[in-house]
């Protein structure tokens, strides 16, 4: 039984999270990590591994969204599953350091990845100085951890590169596409396009879309001529492009797999939000345009999870960030359908990472979302001004999403929200309460005790 101060320490813990409208654990008591409460209360203090789990544009509208439709109104998704959940704020910065309120994928990324908020439209580079910051990504590998990178995006899309590149502007992602960071190209002394970085940087696991990026020629430098998945290849990475090459993928060997020219296609389709509505539809659970054999995210997962359980992973751990990145995309393209689909499917690599943290406890697992977007649960008899849509669920009840963060025929916008954050294992009490996205950094590299 406990003792009476313990107890009086317990109690006055839980009744200030309480006060600050965060659930409160039983168990929780007090930690030594400046004062913050270790509401997990048994387990593991550091982890060894950590899946960090982004859902793009995966605001509380869009996951309600996708639990509505899906598992019911009082059902729960994987993803609310977790112990411990929390909020953090998404804002940019401008090149004097002042706020930003609404933020992009970049900017947002760079966040988490170094702990440092910087401008819209740049990767792990400062907002005034245009300097590189270190990663999350490369603190882990300077430490020996194994490292992997799963998107449904191009791997040189937003998300992905702030963790393996530093790029003055985000559309530098292939040797071609230069134009907007001059600095950065190879003839400059510069690190050269993001593809060519994140090659270079031998992640141990890359797996995702943009094979056209891939495929583009290097024009300067030790590569020059080969094509960057040539570049790859000589590097040392396997290169696979559908399920059946990455499930047949060897362990130990750096693996490069580009599932798509471009972004990877959604699972769903269905009519996008038009002006004064649609009639009631039922979303249709596949994609003409998604060729056979490009693997689920969470097939994804589950393979980067088995190739990271490497003799190097078990002696120093693993790093390893997953992103559902077309919730975002179809959110600006107010197509409920796609961006539903996209959310169920994201939230089954939640359930693969889940699994695998309830047979490993010194595993760190995080869900959160980079930014808020736009759409909005309406009622019925609402008359948006802008774009909806009327879905017919799973509970076979309508619901009505709304899409007004632009005028018709523009894309929808990100907002400014504050976006959930949930966790489990090592150190996941420090996402309680509202946070911030660059404290998501310090929490991982607290969790993995990097320097």
């Amino acid at each position: 039984m406990a003792s009476r101060p313990y107890r009086r320490r317990l109690a006055w813990g839980a009744a200030a999270l309480l006060a600050a409208g965060v659930a409160v654990p039983a168990a929780a008591a007090a930690s030594e990590d400046g004062g913050r409460p270790d509401v997990a209360g048994h387990g593991p203090k550091k982890a060894k591994n950590v899946i960090l789990l982004i859902g793009d544009g995966m605001g509380d509208s869009e996951i309600t969204l996708a639990r509505d439709y899906t598992v019911g109104a009082a059902g729960r998704l994987n993803m609310d599953k977790f112990p411990m959940t929390g909020s953090y704020t998404t804002y940019a910065v401008d090149k004097n350091g002042r706020p930003d309120y609404v933020t992009d994928s970049a900017a947002s990324a760079t966040g988490w990845a170094t702990g440092q908020k910087t401008v819209n439209g740049r990767l792990s580079k400062t907002p005034g100085t245009d300097k590189a910051v270190p990663t999350i990504l490369e603190l882990a590998q300077k430490k020996g951890l194994a490292t992997g990178s799963v998107t449904t995006a191009e791997l040189t899309d937003a998300t992905p590169a702030a963790l393996a590149s530093h790029a003055t502007d985000r559309s530098c992602q292939g040797p071609a596409d230069m134009k907007a960071c001059p600095n950065d190209t190879i003839a400059k002394g510069g690190p050269g396009s993001i593809a060519e970085q994140s090659v270079n940087h031998k992640v141990d696991v890359l797996l995702g879309g943009g094979k056209a990026r891939f495929d583009q020629k290097i024009t300067e430098g030790r590569y020059k001529g080969l094509t960057v998945t040539q570049q790859a290849e000589k590097l040392g990475y396997q290169v696979v492009t559908d399920a059946k090459g990455l499930k047949a993928a060897k362990p130990g060997t750096p693996l490069l797999g580009l599932f798509a020219d471009g972004n990877v296609p959604v699972e769903w389709t269905g009519k996008n939000a038009a002006v004064g509505g649609t009639a009631a539809q039922r979303c249709v659970t596949s994609n003409p345009e998604r060729k056979a054999g490009t693997p689920a995210l969470e097939e994804q997962t589950r393979r980067a999870l088995a190739l990271l359980d490497t003799p190097k992973a078990k002696k120093n751990g693993f790093f390893l960030q997953v992103e559902g990145a077309s919730i975002d995309k179809r959110d600006h393209a107010a197509d409920p359908c796609g961006q539903i689909g996209e959310t169920a499917a994201f939230d089954r690599a939640v359930k693969v990472a889940r699994d695998y943290a309830a047979k490993h406890p010194d595993t760190l697992v995080v869900t959160t979302a980079d930014h808020g977007h736009t759409s909005q649960i309406v009622p019925l008899e609402a008359n948006p001004p802008g774009l909806s849509s009327t879905l017919i669920t799973n509970e076979g009840q309508q619901l009505k999403v709304n899409y007004s963060s632009n005028t018709p025929g523009k894309a929808q916008e990100h907002t400014g929200t504050q976006v959930r954050i949930a966790a489990q294992g090592p150190q996941a009490h420090r996402v309680l309460g509202l946070t911030d996205q660059t404290e998501l950094f310090t929490t991982l590299r607290t969790a993995l005790s990097l320097r």
